[in-house]
């Protein structure tokens, strides 16, 4: 081979090299970024991409760095569109989200039937993971665990707080209608029968209703000492809005996650309405770092990248799922499906290890078991962990 041959086929191949380098890798990040639930949609994909970002700073993943297609799931019909966009256009490996139940559900059963795999960070409902799927896996924690929690939170602290036994309190369920408010709801009643809890009425309404007036007024005749709301943003303001406007003051209001967790909740309503108001939800800011690990580190990236504050726990915890799925995909030998599936197997997170607190482990349908929630209250225009002990950074306040 002649000296110009040489140098030719030379470049060619440092040239193929570079390219190899230099290469991407796309995956989905398909949340609401439109519609009603944008706020916590977008929430919920900054955490997805800071984990990319800290990622890809750190070599990406498999030496490829990683791009985010971002599709928007406005409602179940375009979140089926934009599944399909993802997989069969943009050419992506895999698909992050959706923050929504409904969503999530619409759109993982696209990606099941293309073989792609789909890694739900912040969904609840049941049937994210109660259907057997082989390619989807959820981080984040459950309905049920969230039903649970609450339940417990009466038991344990509010009746006692209350100075009353948790069976001669009344309660009263309220919840929007899609798989998300039922699912909790229906765990709530299951665990509050068993724990001997009084309900005395269990009540659904459309996410998108713009009056909860009737509502309102049914509890305050029933003479309902304690709330579970489990809601978005809008209903959740609504409620807290008019339950004052009607002077509606139970013993006690616990929000099941979405609204009840951000600060734009508080500020629409006001600090004075939400002070003492109670939340089951994923891991908020306001928590024993002993306890989460690496929690003050992503807020101060968050606020770097955002320029603001997170205004939701929904961020910290679909980071913390990204982060270990990313990390297993990392060891892995290629982005085929199967390939990807014995990854996940391989994940075995300690509690106590991560940022949200829990740890991840998949088990049974492939949810991760190791997944908990916390129970929160707004206390002077904060949103503090009080419940479990071991996250707690102040005490439960109830009462006058």
């Amino acid at each position: 081979m002649s000296r110009k041959g040489f140098l030719t086929s030379t470049a060619i191949v440092l040239s193929l090299m570079a390219g190899q380098a230099m290469a991407d890798i796309k995956f989905g990040a398909l949340y609401p970024f439109s519609g009603q639930l944008a706020l916590l949609g977008e929430e919920s994909a900054r955490g997805l991409e800071i984990a990319v970002d800290e990622v890809n700073a750190n070599g990406g993943v498999q030496g490829e760095q990683i791009v985010l297609e971002r599709g928007d799931a406005v409602d179940n019909n375009q979140a089926i569109g934009e599944a399909r966009r993802l997989i069969s256009v943009a050419g992506v490996k895999a698909i992050f989200g959706t923050y929504s139940s409904s969503r999530s559900i619409a759109a993982s059963q696209v990606a099941e039937l293309s073989g792609i795999p789909y890694f739900e960070l912040g969904a609840v409902a049941d049937d994210v993971t109660g259907r057997g799927l082989q390619y989807l896996f959820r981080t984040n924690p459950t309905a049920e665990d969230m039903g649970e929690l609450i339940v417990q939170m009466v038991v344990d602290k509010v009746a006692p707080g209350l100075g009353k036994e948790p069976g001669d309190l009344k309660i009263g369920i309220i919840h929007e209608d899609s798989a998300y408010g039922t699912s909790v709801a229906g765990h709530q009643e299951r665990y509050g029968e068993e724990a001997g809890l009084n309900i005395v009425t269990t009540q659904g309404y459309p996410a998108s209703t713009v009056d909860m007036s009737s509502i309102v007024l049914d509890l305050k005749q029933r003479d309902v000492d304690v709330v579970f709301q489990t809601s978005y943003q809008n209903d959740s303001v609504l409620f807290l809005q008019q339950a004052n406007e009607a002077g509606f003051e139970p013993a006690a209001i616990i929000g099941g996650g979405g609204g009840y967790s951000m600060l734009p909740t508080a500020e629409a309503v006001g600090n004075d309405v939400i002070e003492g108001v109670l939340d089951a939800d994923f891991t908020q800011y306001a928590v024993n770092t002993d306890y989460t690990p690496g929690l003050e580190a992503f807020v101060e990236t968050y606020k770097e990248k955002y320029g603001e504050n997170p205004r939701s726990g929904h961020s910290l915890n679909n980071y913390v799922g990204a982060m270990a799925i990313l990390e297993a995909l990392d060891g892995a030998e290629n982005f085929e499906p199967d390939t990807i599936v014995e990854a996940m197997a391989g994940i075995d997170v300690q509690e106590g290890d991560t940022a949200a607190g829990y740890g991840i482990k998949f088990g049974e349908n492939n949810q991760n078991e190791r997944a908990s929630m916390m129970g929160m209250q707004w206390q002077d225009g904060q949103l503090v962990t009080v419940y479990p002990d071991a996250g707690a950074v102040t005490e439960m306040k109830l009462g006058n």
